[in-house]
């Protein structure tokens, strides 16, 4: 079972940018978004308070790992990959901090979505390909690493944030803002869209009646605005503003 999990963490890490995107356009293809719970429009809106919540604590935590320890998650030529074996910052709360904070996004999505099916199947899912992921990096490290990196697994937890670690694993490090930005405007973005296009699907499920008009509206000129502003900071990074940044870690 462990060979084939590590076949499929290697296919996922090599892919995941074209892949995850594709499983969630199609689970939320197929099974349309809830509109109440139970027949109860107000659960529905609570539901939905929850889920906004969820993804906004994993932004939260991508952001606080990128501001304090960047690291390439990237691999080289799409491949595990590390330089370095990072255990500052966030990565001595958790050791995989950032895919923590993917899977409250994409749980957070998949609750705002609403249908039972895409909530269940969306979430084992994606915590399956992030195991499978987290299997062939730890194969990785074990073997570049040594006693180092095994160490460290004893020390640091897989999955869940050892909160009891922030202080001493930030002990000296300034919080970087920019580096936030210009590392995780696209993740930020992607998610803002995602959360207005299933609003707007919702919406516009069956027809858009008077009174939903505004609401419509409001929707789209949000998601052009998104759009817009991820052009922008695209520019300006591209136009070398963040240059400075790259060599922070």
């Amino acid at each position: 079972m462990k060979n084939l999990m590590l076949k499929i963490g290697t296919f996922f890490f090599k892919y995941r940018n074209q892949a995850f995107p594709l499983i969630i356009v199609a689970l939320f293809a197929l099974f349309a978004p809830t509109t109440a719970i139970f027949g109860s429009s107000a659960a529905e809106q609570w539901k939905d308070v929850v889920a906004i919540l969820v993804v906004l604590s994993g932004l939260l935590l991508r952001a606080t790992v990128i501001g304090y320890a960047y690291i390439q998650r990237g691999g080289r030529n799409k491949r595990v990959y590390a330089a370095n074996l990072v255990t500052e910052g966030m990565f001595g709360v958790c050791r995989n901090p950032l895919y923590v904070g993917n899977m409250l996004i994409y749980a957070g999505l998949f609750l705002f979505h609403g249908n039972p099916v895409v909530v269940i199947l969306g979430c084992l899912l994606f915590g399956f390909i992030y195991q499978c992921i987290i299997l062939a990096e730890e194969e990785f490290l074990s073997a570049k690493f040594g006693d180092a990196y095994s160490a460290y697994c004893r020390d640091v937890p897989r999955w869940a944030l050892k909160l009891s670690a922030f202080s001493a694993s930030t002990e000296g490090m300034v919080f970087n803002l920019k580096r936030v930005v210009a590392k995780d405007y696209s993740t930020m973005s992607s998610t803002l869209i995602a959360l207005l296009a299933t609003e707007f699907y919702r919406v516009a499920a069956d027809s858009i009646t008077e009174q939903e008009v505004s609401y419509a509206i409001l929707l789209a000129v949000l998601f052009v605005g998104v759009v817009a502003l991820t052009g922008l900071v695209s520019s300006l990074k591209k136009r070398g503003i963040f240059d400075e940044l790259t060599a922070a870690h």
